[in-house]
């Protein structure tokens, strides 16, 4: 799944995710093959992660050692 953020100013309830509201500057996960159609409403949508790619892990902390 894609993800994209809400830009614009205000709320918005999108029918294609069952109705959800989704706020500004909130984070969604949208279909694959529908993100260019949230992504070229420039003024309402940017993106965050385009269809295909591979989610962005967290670096592992490596294990502290006990100095003496």
């Amino acid at each position: 799944m894609a993800r994209v953020r809400l830009v614009g100013p205000e709320p918005v309830t999108v029918p294609e995710l069952g109705g959800r509201t989704v706020e500004p500057d909130e984070i969604v996960e949208v279909p694959d093959e529908r993100f260019e159609a949230y992504v070229c409403q420039t003024a309402t949508w940017e993106s965050i992660e385009e269809p295909g790619s591979k989610p962005k892990k967290a670096a592992a902390k490596s294990p502290q050692k006990d100095e003496v």
